[in-house]
């Protein structure tokens, strides 16, 4: 099956610069899924868990994708990525690592740690809206997906 069109889309990053560029971004690629954003690590931990203020999950959905700074207060993302894929009910969550590191072992770490795709984040914002077409166009219009109690 396709993603739902209102799977909600969580954005795991620390500068609201990056924030409002990646917001713009995925509304010039007409993107329009529910965003919710954590700004550290550590409240991107605490959203999934769907704790304290997290725990409405009408208002804070666990995700379908979950973009993931790697350098981050509190918890790395890193350590985010770890904690992910040690909950069960995240084991198919796609995780795209959105980061501005383009280190080889930063990549390599990545995809060890189950990432399922790592982008560097473009120099310009024209440049990360052809990111989110790109990315629409794969994950969004072409790529089948399934939910946790249809897995085998």
């Amino acid at each position: 099956m396709k993603l739902n069109p209102k799977a909600t889309i969580l954005l795991v990053e620390d500068s609201p610069d990056d924030v409002f560029l990646m917001k713009r971004a995925m509304k010039n690629a007409q993107i329009l899924n529910p965003l919710r954003v954590a700004g550290n690590g550590q409240e991107a931990i605490d959203y999934l868990s769907g704790v304290d203020k997290f725990a409405d999950r009408t208002q804070f959905p666990v995700p379908s994708i979950i973009f993931l700074d790697l350098k981050l207060p509190y918890k790395s993302g890193f350590e985010v990525l770890t904690w992910i894929r040690s909950q069960s009910y995240l084991s198919l969550t796609l995780v795209m690592i959105l980061t501005s590191s383009p280190e080889e072992r930063d990549i390599a770490q990545s995809y060890r740690l189950g990432a399922c795709s790592f982008l560097i984040k473009p120099p310009t914002p024209a440049m990360l809206s052809e990111l989110m077409v790109s990315l629409k166009q794969y994950w969004m219009n072409h790529n089948e997906f399934t939910l946790p109690d249809e897995a085998a």
